[in-house]
């Protein structure tokens, strides 16, 4: 009755685990775009508002939002906490100071992403009726906690041990349990033992990178616990890393029953030891599910490929780390009479498992280079293609080394054991878990740099790049001629772009030109105007459209009044 009482709650433990990542809640949007400001960028006011709204795209959590208001000496203006505008989660609002002078103002912008990803920017607005010409500001610069050390560290940490402990245990279970019937005086306590340690850590490091994350969120200090634990749920990003948590204490717990019931020594498995080890396996699979909905594949059009795909990288990767640290603790705990003997039970084994893990790795891995990557330069031009990169090159020289496993040591050890080819064995696995931790050290990187946006493919069309500071460009289209200008092009200030258009040294008047902006290095919404004839042949527009530092692409579309339309695609580097 007892044995039947432990496997119903191991079993129980699996269906609720697999519920909670059934039931992670859906995500739409990479990242918090804002869509409307009160007031607008660069509009004059006649009298100075009392509030600031900005509404986004998505509920944006105003514990983890700022919105300063300063004018050009930096003093701030605002007299209270950011909060949500009554009726509408999608608006933040914060007070501001009244009867202040006339002149300009800067709003600079900061909020969390529903991914994790800190996303900022910065307009201005002025109070008249005569402000006067716009300064330039200093626009506040807040670090980007999604790669600060300490939460790259602490996320490291959580991927490592949930990773092993997954594992280990399926290496313990599925691999090496016939070990101690066929291999008389081996036993299987290290293994078990290493696995228990495993998940104790993980226990520990999901909240401990959780409450690392809040404190870089909101701009707290990590020792503050009683202000950032009640923060952990308050964004979607922040509630898959709790539900990840409870199906981790699930399958810890689960799998803590496997091994009290276990009786390796027979043959035979009870109900109760299956339903208890398929309850931790089912737990396992549940884990995995939440890094990806929570991260870049949660983002990642279409959801229901690239969440699964996420999904077998991190389980393939987790059975070929776990079993290559289990395949060392069994080598380090097995006497040197009966190591030969026992590995060559297990190796054989666990290079079948590892066979079609590290294919399955591979394949999810470039499934999802595909995905992220909008051209083939992102590798190399981008931070995110750089730590891909690096993550390929050590899988690498990681498969390199597991093939000498199964070329040479596997081999030797099917025919009998042999003493040099453990020996060779240890060195191989060594060398290979230690290529593959750093491999998971790329895959916290990765996940804590966002992907170039699909406008990043626009710059390898581009017929100049330009900036920073003022820009003159001319280029040629159609034998038109076009001279583009942009002033002072400057990130966060109202800027002139105007176009001037000629042909054989006449201007070309009545045209219709549109000029559309696309942020090249974070996804952020399309701008797009209609530029005015102001001169013969001079198009321009007055707009604070630059909203962020960095790379831009200006795409003019000209339509002329007699002809076809054509386009002029610039790459502009805006500073601030």
């Amino acid at each position: 009755m007892r044995l039947r009482w432990r496997a119903a709650v191991a079993t129980a433990a699996a269906a609720v685990a697999v519920a909670l990542a059934l039931a992670a809640p859906p995500v739409a949007a990479a990242h918090a775009y804002l869509v409307r400001t009160d007031p607008a960028a660069s509009r004059v006011l006649e009298s100075p508002p009392h509030t600031v709204a900005l509404t986004y795209d998505e509920a944006v959590e105003p514990s983890f939002a700022i919105i300063s208001v300063t004018d050009a000496d930096g003093h701030q203006q605002t007299t209270g906490p950011v909060r949500r505008a009554p009726g509408n989660p999608d608006t933040l609002v914060v007070p501001l100071r009244s009867h202040v002078p006339e002149g300009w103002y800067l709003i600079y912008w900061r909020a969390i992403s529903v991914d994790g990803h800190p996303v900022q920017g910065a307009f201005t607005y002025a109070v008249g009726p005569n402000p006067g010409p716009a300064p330039r500001f200093a626009v506040p610069s807040i670090a980007q906690s999604a790669t600060s050390p300490n939460l790259l560290i602490s996320r490291w940490t959580m991927f490592l041990s949930t990773m092993i402990a997954i594992g280990l245990f399926a290496f313990r279970f599925l691999v090496a349990r016939s070990l101690p019937r066929r291999v008389p005086g081996t036993s299987l306590r290290a293994v078990s033992v290493a696995f228990v340690v495993a998940s104790i850590v993980g226990l520990l490091a999901i909240p401990v990178y959780l409450e690392i994350n809040a404190s870089a969120d909101s701009l707290r200090s990590a020792f503050d616990v009683d202000a950032l634990v009640p923060l952990f749920r308050v964004t979607a990003f922040g509630r898959d890393y709790v539900d990840m948590l409870l199906c981790f204490g699930l399958f810890a717990l689960a799998g803590w029953i496997s091994l009290y019931l276990d009786r390796p020594d027979r043959e035979r498995r009870s109900l109760a030891e299956l339903a208890a080890q398929a309850g931790a396996l089912l737990a396992a699979a549940a884990v995995l599910v939440f890094p990806g909905s929570a991260g870049h594949a949660g983002q990642t059009s279409p959801r229901g490929v690239s969440v699964p795909v996420d999904w077998l990288h991190l389980i393939s990767g987790s059975l070929w780390l776990g079993g290559l640290i289990g395949l060392l603790v069994l080598w380090v705990a097995l006497g040197s009479r009966r190591r030969a003997p026992a590995l060559s039970v297990v190796v054989p084994r666990f290079s079948n498992l590892a066979l079609a893990s590290v294919a399955t790795l591979l394949a999810t891995g470039t499934i999802a280079t595909i995905d992220h990557m909008p051209a083939l330069d992102a590798l190399w031009d981008t931070g995110y293609g750089v730590a891909i990169l690096a993550k390929i090159a050590i899988l690498l020289v990681a498969v390199a080394a597991a093939s000498q496993n199964l070329l040479r040591v596997r081999p030797r050890l099917i025919a009998g054991p042999d003493v040099r080819a453990a020996g060779l064995l240890r060195r191989l696995v060594t060398t290979e878990a230690v290529l593959v931790v750093g491999a998971v050290f790329a895959a916290a990187l990765l996940s804590s740099l966002a992907p170039p946006p699909p406008a990043f493919a626009e710059q390898n069309s581009a017929a100049a790049s330009v900036g920073p500071g003022r820009v003159v460009q001319t280029l040629r289209r159609d034998g038109f001629l076009l001279q583009v200008l942009v002033t002072p092009n400057k990130a966060a200030a109202p800027d002139s772009f105007a176009l001037r258009l000629t042909r054989g040294g006449r201007p070309i008047r009545s045209a219709q030109i549109t000029l559309t902006l696309n942020h090249l290095e974070m996804e952020m919404p399309q701008q797009e105007y209609q530029l005015a004839e102001t001169a013969p042949g001079v198009y321009s527009r007055r707009a604070p459209a630059l909203i962020m530092v960095g790379r831009w692409g200006l795409d003019y579309t000209i339509t002329p009044p007699s002809g076809r339309p054509f386009q002029a695609l610039i790459v502009d580097q805006a500073d601030g």
